[in-house]
């Protein structure tokens, strides 16, 4: 689980990344990263959205425990902010989600360092 210092919270911080990242997808989800030149984080934040085309409440909460607990082993190179986006796919194929948000994440922090 993400420690609350570790979790974007705020819409306008979602919004910003969202629109002033780089992001990369996959089936199942697409991760927006935004890299801060002026006052970066001091740890790397990161947000879910798991909209209601995911699935009812009960499945978008199942998706996005597990993607918290995924974001939770991942490394960045440098603190930022990351959204990860689920699709639809990430409930109906659960067992792609791990590979495909590794790809994702480490793809996005390639664009985001560029």
């Amino acid at each position: 689980m993400l420690p609350k210092s570790q979790r974007l919270k705020r819409p306008g911080e979602f919004g910003i990344t969202v629109r002033h990242g780089s992001r990369a997808a996959t089936p199942t989800v697409v991760v927006h990263v935004r890299h801060p030149q002026h006052n970066p984080p001091e740890f790397t934040r990161v947000g879910f959205v798991v909209s209601k085309k995911v699935g009812n409440a009960v499945t978008r909460n199942r998706v996005k425990r597990r993607l918290r607990h995924l974001a939770a082993e991942m490394t960045s190179p440098f603190p930022t902010d990351v959204v990860v986006r689920a699709l639809p796919g990430a409930a109906v194929e659960p067992g792609r989600v791990a590979n495909d948000l590794t790809d994702a994440w480490h793809r996005a922090f390639r664009k985001a360092g560029a």
